[in-house]
């Protein structure tokens, strides 16, 4: 609201639709914005949903440790106190790492102020107004919290947010951090730490697989400037900052990506054909380590399919850690898996027929008719439904349609994932152990993690596969 107290720039109310879009966005850990921060919102609404940062990041902290808990016990119906875990998870882990963050960033030239608007006059003698604000906090709980709302409009491409190579560095790693610190407080809390490298390996490998391809297709460039003959010895720079560069740009891409994190250093919607496509795979597949806490809860659902379809195929009662997989956990399990997909999907589908069948009406929404047009669209439901936030921000995106369709599926994608894994592991922990024995089935092995690898290439990638042969796909082979 524009009357609300800490708005020294002036800045206006929103619409109530894209009131409604930030504040889901920001509830489900999300933080896809509609708006641009400097111009969109007071500092005091900036400050508000920096405290949804925390809040929504310790939400997913809490609900994965309840899930490790009751995987942990041998027969109970008490897997643990939310409440508790929450509380841990926000004032042990995310505030302490946000501070540490935040003082570097702060040290390193991101501003941290109530002021408005501060004048300065350019190298060229222009006086212009700049926008600054609590920026080094708010992009610290960003980044830690997988959340990736920025400050500014251009998020970490902004010099306020992101100044430097180093605090690149800093802000790279915080995206990484706790997700890949979860699955190894699975194996500390099971016990279990070869699980948890067999976990991190078939994760590992996946992000690899989107990340190699993505760096060197966007160091070697654009086909489409190729073929006018012109160099582009710092291979695909367009939509890129000079300070880091095409290969720490597309880094930075997949990384936000297969996260859930959303923050973006380039503009996607410049990334090169197959590039953008790798963005989108990483959220698709959304358990390549995934958001905080909520990653592992997408990848325990590929667990017990996995488990479920080895034991049939050698003639066993699949049983994870010592509980039988029966078919109440596997209805849940194939609800949830196929429910990503169906969101997202569905929702890309409606967008394309009603443009497709009035293009006069909606010519707003894209500025890149086509392929890439195409792309655009599944880009942003895919984000909304992988609850990650970044955009391929050639679409006009602050409509009506767009603002309530992605608050609508971002809360679906958000909740309803959640409570199929935490109901699963309540009615595994509520069953009668089974002692390990000669025959069996080791999840804690190589073979298994090939398993889940294929089920995950099975169920999430190949759901996607006809959308991004209509988007990137195409897109890449009509450059050629």
């Amino acid at each position: 609201m524009s009357w609300l107290p800490l708005n020294p720039d002036g800045n206006p109310s929103m619409s109530g639709d894209l009131a409604f879009n930030t504040s889901v966005s920001f509830i489900t850990n999300t933080n896809l914005q509609h708006y641009s921060g400097e111009s969109g919102l007071s500092y005091l609404g900036q400050l508000v949903l920096m405290l949804w940062q925390f809040i929504s990041a310790g939400c997913g902290i809490a609900i994965a440790a309840v899930v490790f808990f009751a995987m942990k016990e041998r027969t109970t119906d008490k897997p643990g106190n939310f409440y508790y875990f929450f509380v841990r998870s926000s004032t042990r882990i995310l505030f302490p790492l946000a501070l540490v963050v935040a003082t570097l960033l702060l040290f390193n030239g991101a501003p941290m102020t109530l002021k408005g608007k501060d004048t300065i006059v350019s190298l060229q003698g222009d006086t212009m107004q700049v926008s600054r604000g609590p920026v080094a906090a708010f992009v610290a709980i960003k980044q830690l919290g997988t959340n990736g709302g920025g400050f500014f409009g251009p998020n970490s491409a902004h010099p306020f947010e992101n100044p430097d190579y180093f605090s690149n560095i800093v802000e790279t790693i915080s995206i990484l951090l706790i997700p890949m610190a979860m699955i190894f407080a699975l194996g500390y809390v099971l016990k279990r730490r070869k699980l948890a490298w067999v976990i991190s390996g078939v994760m590992t490998v996946g992000f690899l697989l989107l990340l190699i391809p993505a760096v060197a297709n966007e160091m070697h460039g654009n086909n489409a400037i190729a073929n006018m003959h012109i160099a582009q010895p710092l291979g695909s720079m367009e939509g890129k900052e000079v300070r880091f560069g095409s290969a720490a740009s597309a880094y930075w891409a997949v990384n936000t990506t297969v996260t859930s994190n959303g923050s973006v250093n380039a503009m996607h919607d410049s990334l090169t054909p197959l590039s953008g496509m790798f963005a989108m795979l990483g959220m698709m597949v959304n358990s390549f380590y995934g958001g905080v806490g909520v990653g592992f809860l997408n990848f325990y659902i590929f667990i017990i399919l996995a488990v479920f379809i080895s034991g049939l195929m050698v003639g066993r009662t699949p049983e994870l850690l010592g509980k039988k997989i029966e078919a109440r956990e596997m209805k849940i399990a194939m609800i949830i898996a196929l429910l990503h997909p169906f969101l997202i999907l569905v929702s890309t589908a409606v967008a394309a027929h009603l443009y497709a069948h009035n293009p006069q009406v909606y010519a707003g929404w894209l500025n890149n008719p086509g392929y890439h047009g195409f792309s655009e669209m599944l880009y942003e439901f895919t984000s909304s439904g992988a609850n990650n936030g970044s955009g391929f921000e050639g679409l006009g995106d602050n409509t009506p349609f767009w603002n309530i369709s992605c608050g609508i599926v971002m809360l679906l994608a958000r909740y309803l994932p959640i409570i199929g894994p935490v109901a699963i592991a309540g009615l595994l922990a509520k069953k009668q152990y089974i002692p390990e024995s000669a025959g069996t089935l080791k999840i804690d092995t190589a073979t298994f993690g090939i398993m889940v690898f294929t089920v995950i290439a099975i169920v999430a990638a190949l759901s996607f596969f006809p959308a991004l042969a209509l988007g990137p796909i195409a897109e890449y082979f009509s450059l050629r």
